[in-house]
């Protein structure tokens, strides 16, 4: 949980200080931003099936931002960057909804 309450500060504090986003990565912060939202949302639906753990957490928040970083950078240098990015905010997004609906489904159940 504490992972989870370090990020919510991160994202809090990056909001109020609003740091420079270096040129280079400004092209792959939407799918960084994406990346982590699906990894913060598979953590609370786990925290709801209790079955959270901070070091899967952290783990999967890395894995999650560097994985579709490299995939995009991979699109970019094969001149199809456009297309596999959109490829991946798919994937990223279906499993973003499925994590809602989860957590919508185990909120209302009780």
């Amino acid at each position: 949980m504490a992972a989870v309450l370090g990020l919510i500060v991160g994202v809090i504090i990056g909001i109020f200080v609003k740091p420079d986003i270096p040129i280079v990565l400004q092209p792959y912060l939407p799918i960084m931003v994406v990346a982590a939202l699906d990894a913060l949302l598979g953590a609370a639906r786990a925290y709801f099936e209790r079955s959270f753990s901070d070091k899967v957490f952290v783990i999967s928040f890395i894995s999650n931002v560097l994985t579709a970083t490299l995939l995009v950078l991979l699109g970019n240098q094969l001149g199809v960057g456009s297309q596999l990015q959109t490829a991946v905010i798919v994937v990223l997004g279906i499993r973003i909804f499925s994590n809602v609906s989860a957590i919508r489904r185990f909120i209302f159940k009780g």
